[in-house]
């Protein structure tokens, strides 16, 4: 629905949520949420933060991956009552900003912690087999080198996780059939249910000394930025892999690059970076060991729409004096 009235609650959506085709990445049908409520919406450009003149015109914003900085609210009119991000991650937005400007914060757990448990899974099944460099002698017609490329089988290998929340947990779940060893660390698992899903909890030394599949599913913040260095690194095995899902800045790439190159560890599987998009000239995408994605595997139509449908169901509560679910900035200037 366009944006015409003044007086219309207004909702931003930011562009990056768009194909190359100009169409939504979670689709058309899903908008209906906001056209049955009566919302007008439109898509902005806010790429890579939110203006001082997104916070003035809209009520709510829908954003992926834009920021929201102190900068954003040097207006003398803001108008913003929500943010609503289509993810679980909010390190894009300044939370003391929010606060300070009485911006609600929602997320969308629920709907990313099959979807991000799936990725990695699915990273481990391709480090695993090899599918990467596999791929590569097929398409270079060098059948023969197949036998020097052997796979790591997963029965009784350990699968360890950083941070075991929603998606950590979701990924033990799916992967009990391969009949692995589940260990964590994360100083606030409910250690009941870690029990229930045979999850191990040791500390981070252990943890990376024993790993076999070791993978990232805590949240970014000053406790864990670069929390995956050169010397946790050193203590991992010449065979195991890293599986980073959650955020690049919390492995220090100049150290997982030193460790791949060197065979210090078997190899990683990478869908976020430090810097993003991760320029074209990253030593770390020259490499034989890793399999990288562009911040986006977990993109299929079920979670893009399900993301969607979370963010908009929260702009409508919030149209309507209701409390959105899954707040994390909740004080009212």
């Amino acid at each position: 629905m366009s944006i015409n009235d003044s007086n219309q609650f207004k909702v931003g959506i930011t562009s990056d949520v768009l194909m190359s085709n100009g169409e939504p990445i979670f689709g058309r049908e899903v908008f209906e949420i906001l056209n049955q409520a009566g919302l007008a919406w439109e898509f902005m450009d806010a790429l890579p933060e939110i203006r001082p003149e997104h916070v003035a015109r809209y009520d709510a914003i829908c954003a992926m991956l834009t920021r929201l900085t102190p900068a954003s609210l040097l207006t003398a009119q803001p108008r913003l009552k929500l943010i609503a991000r289509f993810g679980v991650g909010y390190d894009t937005i300044d939370l003391a900003t929010c606060d300070k400007a009485g911006i609600l914060l929602t997320i969308a757990p629920d709907e990313v912690r099959r979807p991000v448990a799936v990725s990695a899974i699915t990273f481990m099944l391709m480090l695993a087999h090899k599918v990467g460099i596999k791929d590569r002698l097929t398409r270079s017609g060098r059948w023969a080198e197949k036998s020097d490329h052997i796979g790591t089988g997963l029965t009784g290998r350990v699968l360890g996780s950083i941070g075991v929340g929603n998606i950590g947990a979701e990924m033990f779940r799916l992967a009990k059939p391969f009949d692995m060893h589940f260990m964590a660390h994360d100083p606030f698992a409910d250690k009941e249910l870690m029990a229930s899903l045979g999850v191990e909890l040791v500390d981070l030394e252990t943890l990376f000394a024993r790993s076999d599949f070791l993978t990232v599913n805590c949240p970014l913040n000053d406790k864990t930025k670069g929390l995956v260095d050169a010397r946790l690194l050193a203590l991992m095995k010449k065979t195991a892999y890293l599986i980073n899902t959650a955020r690049g800045p919390i492995v220090d790439e100049s150290a997982l690059y030193k460790a791949l190159a060197s065979h210090q560890i078997a190899g990683a599987g990478l869908d976020v970076f430090e810097v993003e998009p991760t320029p074209a000239d990253n030593p770390l995408l020259q490499l034989d060991n890793v399999v990288v994605t562009p911040h986006g595997i977990c993109f299929t139509d079920e979670c893009m729409q399900a993301l969607a449908a979370s963010a908009f169901r929260a702009v409508v509560d919030v149209k309507n004096g209701r409390t959105p679910p899954y707040l994390v900035a909740t004080s009212i200037a």
